[in-house]
């Protein structure tokens, strides 16, 4: 990338970030008032804030918009009559209304993370009550990052420890940023996925297979619910691609509970943060294929929060998505995520 391009890319960030700062700083909703918030789902004590003059925040959220969307734009699948000046206002509210924020990514795309940096550096300039968690991580390693958070490890031992290499396996520098940042403002860290000898063991002999041992790390299989209908034909297209036609009904079957065991499982390790940090917002770093249409994680946190929390909340992003994706499941019409950030130039580039 050329030495115009990236300067472009840095300041276009650094707008971005502005914005969202200035937005959290002043919005009546934001986690200033999370206590609000938490009374009104049951979260615990907490106080209230006064409320902001709308006015004033509409004016602050025009701040520099122009420039911040020459490269990059928002849109609201939520609210989709929203006009182009009104949507850092109202993604702002969905992020300082939300306790749980999935970030969809594309690993190995650079520019999705430095989003991702930019947001959580955004959020916690105006609410340091944060916990990050990460598809990136398994479980068993959920020591190895506390002690990286403390300082007792190591960036380089943390990525040995966790054997990042192997059970993840994307560059390490597309995800250190971010690691650096929640060390130096002391985000806790929570490792959310499955053990890859699990979900291997899943996709080649199925859930019944699994020992004790093996459930050590998952959800009940009595949690585990193998649907819905459309998310199994979206996991069978896949399957079908990677076996080029020549997969068989069985080896489909498997596949799917290695898919949905491993959303179950990070869906489950999200709840539990939830009701272990009442008064946190949780910002969420998965794949894009996790947050589709609510099917992998969104909808089964829910589900498990839905009788304690009746008002909790969660708001879905994709990080420059797939224009070839449908923006609604033609058969529930549900839309594929709350937002989407697009890129729209080279320039917008890390």
């Amino acid at each position: 990338m050329s030495r115009e391009n990236r300067e472009v890319g840095q300041q276009v960030r650094s707008w971005t970030v502005i914005r969202l700062s200035v937005w959290l700083s002043f919005s009546a909703i934001g986690f200033a008032a999370w206590g609000w918030v938490a009374l009104s789902v049951g979260l615990g004590p907490a106080h209230a804030s006064p409320v902001q003059d709308i006015t004033v925040l509409e004016r602050l959220s025009l701040l520099s918009l122009e420039q911040a969307l020459h490269t990059s734009t928002l849109t609201s699948l939520s609210q989709p009559g929203l006009q182009p000046s009104e949507r850092l206002q109202a993604l702002t509210r969905s992020l300082t209304r939300s306790q749980v924020i999935y970030l969809g990514e594309t690993h190995d795309s650079e520019w999705d993370h430095q989003i991702q940096l930019e947001v959580l550096q955004a959020l916690q300039a105006h609410n340091p009550k944060l916990i990050l968690a990460m598809e990136m991580f398994q479980r068993p390693y959920q020591r190895v990052l506390d002690r990286y958070l403390n300082r007792e490890l190591s960036e380089a031992e943390l990525v040995d420890r966790t054997e990042y290499p192997t059970r993840w396996g994307f560059p390490w520098e597309l995800y250190a940023p971010i690691l650096r940042f929640s060390q130096s403002k002391n985000i806790p860290l929570v490792a959310l996925n499955t053990p890859t000898e699990v979900t291997r063991k899943v996709s080649r002999k199925g859930l019944e297979s699994l020992t004790l041992a093996d459930r050590r790390f998952i959800p009940p299989l009595s949690e585990i619910q193998l649907g819905p209908t459309g998310y199994r034909d979206r996991i069978q297209q896949i399957y079908t691609e990677m076996h080029q036609g020549k997969g068989n009904s069985d080896g489909l079957t498997r596949f799917f509970q290695a898919q949905v065991l491993w959303d179950e499982t990070m869906a489950d390790r999200i709840a539990r943060a939830v009701v272990q940090y009442p008064q946190h917002q949780i910002v969420v770093l998965v794949g894009q294929g996790h947050l589709l249409y609510g099917d992998g994680i969104p909808d089964r946190v829910l589900r498990r929060l839905r009788g304690s929390y009746p008002e909790f909340s969660q708001t879905t992003l994709l990080l420059n998505p797939d224009p070839s994706l449908p923006l609604a499941d033609p058969v529930t019409k549900r839309s594929i995520v709350d937002w989407l950030w697009h890129r729209t130039s080279e320039g917008s580039k890390p």
